[in-house]
């Protein structure tokens, strides 16, 4: 039986933690969601709570009767497990929760083919990773994507850098092109798929397996190249993973 009194989430004591899980579980809401988000997952920062969650998380995830709320545990599961390195002192969470892991890969896998929403999906592959350990692609790959917008530095001159993959364009620009048309802008060179290897070719060829070819074409910028507005410099965007804001 957890004692909740003992554990913490971003806001203090975790007493309120079954009382939040019980109400996704009985009226699942989006305002419900956002406290558990809020509590459990602050930021990216994770909590003792937030690992001590992950059974009903799991249990959400293979037994809600809607399909949306399980791809919602799935997600909030993925967030807290891809932040298991921040608690060092409790020992290894991936081990200790080896079994519930198991289970949401599976289910973050089955959700895959069938989710009908892009972003949905997007933040799914990211679920993939983070179960499955892969380091910085399980935090990092969604959230540019989802918006169509990377942010890093270059790798020469560190200058600040947008990197705009989705309805703006698809470019680099040291400038905020969002608020200012004239800005200096450097387009992307996608990758050819037939030369994507590793994780880069993995995800492309789900992508494409799962009908997202949208999705897939983003990926081939994000495995491409790109050009600093400010010196000059080339590099490969997906190489700079890690150093994204």
């Amino acid at each position: 039986m957890t004692d909740w009194s003992q554990l913490s989430h971003a806001y203090g004591s975790a007493e309120d933690i079954p009382a939040l899980l019980d109400r996704i579980e009985a009226d699942p809401s989006a305002e419900g969601w956002s406290d558990l988000w809020s509590a459990l997952c602050h930021q990216g920062s994770v909590y003792s709570a937030s690992f001590a969650a992950l059974p009903r998380l799991t249990a959400v995830a293979t037994t809600a009767a809607d399909p949306k709320e399980q791809v919602n545990a799935v997600q909030l599961a993925a967030a807290i497990v891809a932040g298991a390195d921040q608690l060092n002192g409790d020992g290894d969470l991936r081990a200790k929760h080896a079994q519930e892991i198991a289970v949401l890969l599976r289910a973050a896998n089955e959700h895959l083919r069938t989710v009908p929403d892009r972003t949905d999906y997007i933040y799914l592959l990211e679920a993939v990773l983070a179960f499955e350990g892969v380091p910085v692609w399980g935090s990092e790959l969604a959230n540019g994507l989802v918006n169509e917008e990377y942010q890093t530095s270059c790798p020469r001159c560190e200058t600040d850098l947008f990197i705009a993959i989705g309805e703006y364009g698809y470019f680099s620009t040291s400038g905020d092109y969002a608020l200012h048309d004239e800005v200096e802008k450097a387009p992307l060179r996608p990758a050819d798929p037939g030369d994507l290897d590793g994780i880069g070719r993995r995800l492309h060829s789900l992508a494409l397996g799962d009908g997202r070819s949208d999705v897939a074409t983003a990926l081939t910028y994000l495995f491409g190249g790109a050009h600093c507005t400010d010196c000059g410099a080339d590099f490969v965007v997906a190489d700079r993973m890690g150093e994204f804001c």
